[in-house]
């Protein structure tokens, strides 16, 4: 990250209410955030403390303060008593989400303008804050820092999550318990999962915690679902360039020369996945394994001559 010396900045807020808003970061002022009418930036909700936070800009540094909060402030999915903020670093208090941006000079206001500003912004997202008060853009804040900060923050609820498809992430006191992308019941938890933290482009919606009862449920650390899902995106991306297009149909070879018991369980598997559904986007939804693991072994099944493209 770069050093927020020598700079302009401001608090972009890229959850809550105040989502698209901005509020300046102004050199020698502090700016008050809780939930009393007369501080800077206002935030009405039970989780925020009536003097929450504080950030002041003095030599170069923002120092970010927290004022002996009930519920914590949380900067990068870890909660602080006090921390130096950097450009684009991410601050979550109470259900708002904010994140620290470089501005120019011109853009600099004094605090009664910047307070209007948050006003305005508020006014234009009140038709579609959530209850829970907590929605953005996946290109403002990716799943898997989202993700952090809900498991350090004990965030329960459903993530809504709207990306390459909609899926749900389902938590409880901040640790994933199930996850689906909907209209794909046979698609695993851990498989929707995987997939969903890999969406770059899209919104999410935390909503109201849901009460459904699932069968095995996910039990592994939010560190350990997140780095299992990254291993296995990246290895599947090794593979750009070598796979076929998602919807190309997949041909079992006939007449099939090579022999079927020449062929491990696991390819197996995978040649009986491409005779009963067709298609490398269903083969994949429907294996057991993760999408990289079945990629490979489609390809190998295309090498060795038992599949083909059409």
């Amino acid at each position: 990250m770069n050093s927020n010396s020598g700079g302009n900045y401001a608090l972009k807020f890229i959850s809550g209410k105040y989502t698209g808003g901005e509020f300046p970061i102004r050199p020698a002022q502090s700016v008050m955030i809780g939930r009393a009418s007369e501080l800077d930036v206002v935030l009405v909700e039970d989780m925020v403390s009536r003097k929450h936070a504080k950030i002041t800009l003095s030599d170069g540094k923002m120092l970010l303060e927290d004022l002996g909060s009930t519920n914590g402030t949380f900067v990068n999915g870890e909660k602080v008593q006090a921390a130096i903020l950097r450009e684009g670093d991410r601050v979550l208090i109470g259900t708002s989400i904010f994140k620290v941006t470089r501005i120019t000079h011109e853009q600099l206001m004094d605090h009664a303008a910047a307070k209007a500003q948050l006003a305005q912004a508020a006014a234009a997202n009140s038709s579609r804050v959530t209850k829970t008060g907590i929605m953005g853009k996946l290109e403002e804040l990716p799943l898997p820092d989202l993700l952090q900060l809900f498991h350090t923050s004990k965030k329960t609820g459903v993530l809504l999550v709207r990306g390459l498809r909609e899926g749900r992430i389902y938590m409880r006191q901040g640790q994933v318990y199930h996850a689906a992308i909907e209209g794909h019941p046979g698609i695993s938890p851990r498989k929707s999962f995987s997939r969903m933290v890999t969406w770059t482009e899209g919104d999410f919606e935390l909503l109201g915690a849901d009460e459904t009862q699932f069968p095995n449920e996910l039990e592994e650390s939010i560190e350990a679902l997140l780095m299992e899902s990254l291993r296995q995106y990246d290895e599947f991306r090794r593979l750009d360039g070598t796979l076929p297009p998602l919807l190309s149909v997949l041909n079992v070879a006939r007449p099939l020369g090579p022999p079927l018991h020449a062929l491990s369980k696991e390819l197996l598997d995978t040649f009986q996945l491409v005779y009963n559904h067709g298609v490398f986007q269903l083969v994949l939804d429907h294996a057991s394994d993760d999408d990289a693991s079945c990629a490979q072994a489609v390809l190998e099944l295309i090498r060795r001559g038992y599949v083909s493209l059409s």
